[in-house]
Parts: structure tokens; sequence; C-alpha cells
């Protein structure tokens, strides 16, 4: 049934079995969760698997951080090599860019925000793109503009045969924001409970488009490898 489906690896050890082989491409993926639980390193690992294959991948940051900043901390991963950078892999810092424009409302910033993000997929045409994170754009948007912001993103990406992978932040014990879930073809969860004293990290996958995904969570380590999942048999 599902056989027409074209796949990309995750990147990601034991997710792949969990979705049928990898993520449809093209699509858009969400990977929703709280601070601290991996969703930055979860997203650079989806990057490397595709620069290992010689895919052209786009990391585009709101946060306003350098790519020598990053490195500092994500280098201690065995799968990251520097090498990559500003070849396979082109590192967009969209939060600088747009703190040094002087925007008039909600709209204009979402016209900018395509624009650029347009003219850098445009430039290199990649297989694999990261927004992280997408929902820093919902505090500077009207519901309305955000909902369309993501939408013509969505679209966008689609169009341009990429699978992307967009983080989004949720708050403890909150659910995943429905805008950001509505556009995309893939929703999954990182929690961080706490059991016993003990913090935990779980997986679930909550939506995969044309995927007979597992369901359910599953556990999550991240260590010196990176991220790993262990589904449950």
């Amino acid at each position: 049934m599902y056989e027409d489906l074209v796949r990309i690896g995750t990147g990601i050890p034991g997710l792949d079995d969990m979705v049928e082989g990898g993520y449809p491409f093209p699509s858009t993926m969400l990977v929703a969760g709280g601070t601290g639980t991996g969703k930055t390193t979860f997203a650079t690992q989806f990057l490397f698997e595709g620069a290992r294959n010689g895919e052209q991948c786009l990391f585009f940051t709101t946060l306003s951080e350098s790519v020598h900043w990053m490195l500092r901390f994500a280098v201690r991963h065995t799968f990251m090599d520097k090498k990559y950078f500003g070849h396979e892999i082109k590192y967009v810092d969209l939060g600088s860019r747009i703190k040094s424009l002087r925007l008039k409302n909600s709209g204009e910033l979402s016209e900018v925000l395509l624009d650029m993000i347009e003219s850098e997929v445009v430039e290199a045409p990649p297989q694999r793109v990261v927004i992280d994170p997408v929902t820093i754009f919902e505090s500077m948007m009207d519901e309305q503009t955000y909902r369309t912001f993501l939408y013509d993103l969505s679209s966008g990406m689609k169009n341009w045969q990429s699978t992307t992978l967009i983080t989004g932040e949720v708050m403890p014990d909150s659910i995943y924001s429905d805008i950001v879930s509505y556009i995309s073809d893939g929703v999954m969860m990182i929690y961080n409970d706490d059991e016993g004293g003990k913090r935990r990290r779980y997986l679930e996958v909550l939506k995969m488009r044309g995927t007979a995904h597992t369901t359910g969570k599953q556990m999550l380590e991240i260590g010196t490898d990176g991220v790993t999942v262990y589904p449950y048999e």
C-alpha cells in the first residue's frame, strides 16, 4: 500500500524501524519537546546522515547562534564531522538577519522570512532542511499570519523536493502546537519524564502520513553517539 513512497534514513538508530525505513520524501516533519530534550541534536544528526550520503543540507537557526558556537557543544558527538560544514551542510543564521531589519508588522516578517529561506534553497537545492526552532516566530506574528507562514513554508519545501525537519518548543506537560502539527506530515514528541527522582527521555511518533508507524512512548537516550531510540518489542 505504501510501496510508492520514497523514504530517506532518519540518521537516528532505532527510529527507521519505527517508521517503515525512514521519513517520506518529500515531507515536513515536526520534532517537538521541552528545553533540553535533545531536539537540536536530533535535527543535526538527521542532517549529518544526509551529508554522509552526499546530499545537500541546509540548517536554519532562529536563535542567533553562530556555527562556531554550535560546533563547540556538538563536536563531542561521534556523528559530527566538521568537514561537512560549508559544503554538504550550509548553516544559515535567520535570527541575526531578522534582528538587523526594521520590520513594520508580522505580515512583513513572514514575507521576508519566506524570501530568505527560498533564496537559500534556490542557491543550493537541498534534499534535507532543518529549521530550529520554528516556534520562535509564533511570538512575533499574529495567529493567522503564523499559520499562513507555516503553510507556505511547508508547501514550498515539498515543491522544492526536500524533507524538512522543524523543531518546536513545548512547555513541560503541554501538548504540541496544533498550528505546527497541522501542516506537518509527521509529528514526533520527545518527553523528559521524572520517574522516581530520575529523568528519562522518551520519543513518541504521534503522526506519520502514509506510514504504519510504531505507537507509544519509546525510550530515547543521548550519548556520545548522539540520539538513539530503543523501540519496545
